[in-house]
């Protein structure tokens, strides 16, 4: 009896198994690659695989505009992970987000495959054992739930899948340095706490159309700089597209072409730091996003989806000691040099890469629609060709790096975004005064149309003065020695491309408060001008050299009030100062 006690007991627990296994047969499986699961039954199917794994942790990590928590999994051959324990450890760290637009769920199925196989198969348990793989299964939750099936007008299937804007109407891949949603905050909160060694983030093109089924857009190499952008561009990128053309899945870096063809070349995608890539960049991690091709069937996707995350798991692993001590030295490099570059142009004068691209003929043709042209492509007609790719990038700005930043302490949308970004400073026990750089804003101009809830400014440029300055007590001290330095400078210098001045943190710098009435002012401009030899000489200089201004009173008195002792030290006074001592 004891021998057929062990014998149920031994047939009972394969019986359990093989009902585990099957209950994690996916959505996407069980409907033959037609099909994306709602977010609930993929947060239950991961519920069910931490239950059933130990390898395998699920976790709530913050709340995000949908009210509904953002949930973060994580692998772990080690068993049962603690959250705090992940950033220490001396394992890869690979970070893993899907479903930022919902209609682009290709990441979403290929992560539930993937972690499954992997807690399944003892050769990918080995293989993987020095890498911690953290996934975000839904990040755009509330764009999940509203599920319809005519949104993606491109695209070829899922048969329903989720909308690109999030609760609030916001696109989150352009949120990530502005946060306005609560999901971005949840995000930072999770990249702090794991420190990722790699990021990438799964999505679906627009566009062109060609052969390919999968492109990759790695962060932009020059913006990366020195020994990172260096390994990313001569090393990460060309292992990836070897590993996945040894499994026969040609790729090629993201088509960045919109009413042509790719015929006539393209320009390496540049992701600020709105971009999810762009931010995380800012804390050297090595990013990507996997593009897959609208036009492709969604089966095929997903697999190809599935594929490249182990070709990047493989080549982490195999990279592993390159990686950390190049993300290790990544500040040191960047602080022992006078200026940091914040804005970047295409540098057309260095010879473009060449491609071998798999395309198909493009045509125009007269519209049957309506009574112009149109692009069409004959997929009867695929050619592999050589064409240009532009991926070398130039600064067209670079700022001085000094030893910290002092911010006013009344700025708290901003103090709250350094919070969330683990962003260390002091604050001021007393009212001091230092020396210091001082920045105004010279010239800017704005968005007409809305972006993403913001009129964005561009082209900013500002004037430098440095002079003693009276700070308050509660004024934050911010040193720029520290893991955040890019993040510092990314956001606090106004000139860069995603800082808080071009993206309305400090507008109301921008609006003068106090002003004058002409007819009263007029006096005192004559005594002003009778007293002041400078402002007087300057005065004429520029009705001399400016026609226009010659002819023109109101901005003639305007010119001496703003030379006055009247005029408001606040007006296009940005609250950020420079410290070099």
């Amino acid at each position: 009896m004891k021998k057929l006690g062990i014998l149920l007991l031994a047939l009972t627990c394969l019986t359990c198994q093989e009902n585990n296994n099957n209950t994690f047969i996916t959505h996407f499986e069980k409907t033959e690659g037609l099909e994306t699961p709602e977010y609930h039954d993929v947060i239950n199917y991961y519920k069910e695989l931490s239950n059933v794994y130990s390898e395998i942790s699920l976790f709530e990590m913050g709340e995000t505009d949908a009210g509904l928590p953002l949930h973060l999994v994580v692998y772990n051959t080690d068993g049962k992970t603690q959250l705090n324990s992940i950033k220490n450890s001396t394992k890869n760290r690979v970070l893993i987000n899907n479903g930022i637009h919902p209609g682009e769920s290709d990441g979403i199925d290929a992560s539930m495959l993937l972690l499954r196989d992997i807690v399944q198969n003892d050769s990918l348990k080995k293989q993987y054992q020095n890498t911690i793989i953290s996934v975000i299964p839904v990040y755009n939750i509330g764009g999940s739930l509203n599920r319809n099936s005519h949104t993606r007008a491109n695209q070829n299937g899922p048969t329903e899948y989720g909308f690109r804007g999030n609760t609030r109407n916001y696109d989150l891949n352009r949120d990530f340095v502005k946060q306005d949603t609560k999901n971005a905050a949840a995000f930072a909160e999770i990249f702090h706490t794991l420190d990722p060694d790699i990021f990438i983030d799964n999505h679906v093109s627009n566009g062109a159309d060609y052969q390919y089924a999968i492109t990759h857009l790695f962060t932009q190499h020059n913006k990366l700089g020195g020994a990172l952008g260096d390994f990313i561009e001569t090393e990460m990128r060309p292992g990836l597209e070897q590993s996945m053309l040894q499994k026969k899945i040609p790729i090629t870096p993201y088509v960045n072409v919109w009413g042509g063809t790719p015929k006539q070349g393209w320009s390496q995608f540049y992701d600020s730091p709105r971009y999810s890539t762009g931010y995380t960049t800012l804390f050297n991690t090595f990013g990507m996003m996997v593009e897959t091709h609208m036009l492709k069937p969604y089966k095929i996707r997903v697999e190809q989806t599935y594929e490249l995350l182990l070709s990047m798991l493989d080549f982490t692993e195999d990279r592993s000691g390159d990686i950390k001590t190049i993300r290790k030295n990544a500040i040191d490099e960047i602080l022992k040099k006078k200026t940091y570059p914040i804005a970047f142009e295409i540098h057309h004068q260095k010879e473009p890469s060449i491609i071998q691209f798999r395309g198909y003929e493009g045509k125009i043709i007269d519209s049957k629609v309506t009574n112009g042209k149109r692009l069409k492509y004959d997929t009867s007609k695929p050619y592999l060709e050589p064409v240009n790719y532009y991926n070398e990038f130039r600064p067209t700005k670079e700022t001085t790096i000094p030893k910290a930043y002092i911010l006013r302490q009344g700025w708290r949308r901003v103090i709250e975004r350094l919070n969330n970004n683990q962003i260390s400073y002091t604050q001021f026990e007393k009212d001091t005064t230092l020396v210091v750089e001082t920045i105004h804003v010279d010239n800017y101009k704005t968005r007409t149309s809305a972006y993403e809830g913001h009129y964005l400014h561009y082209n900013t440029s500002i004037k430098i003065d440095s002079i003693a300055v009276h700070f308050s007590k509660g004024d934050l001290y911010i040193p720029v020695n520290q893991k955040g330095a890019r993040y510092l400078m990314e956001t606090l210098e106004p000139e860069a491309t995603d800082s808080f001045f071009n993206w309305n943190f400090f507008d109301t710098v921008l609006q003068q408060k106090e002003g004058y009435s002409g007819y009263v002012f007029e006096d005192v401009a004559e005594q002003i001008l009778k007293e002041n030899t400078l402002i007087e000489d300057a005065f004429e200089a520029k009705k001399a050299d400016n026609k226009d201004f010659a002819k023109n009173p109101r901005a003639q008195l305007n010119f001496i009030y703003k030379r006055s002792l009247h005029y408001e030290k606040a007006h296009l006074l940005l609250p950020i100062y420079k410290a070099y001592e």
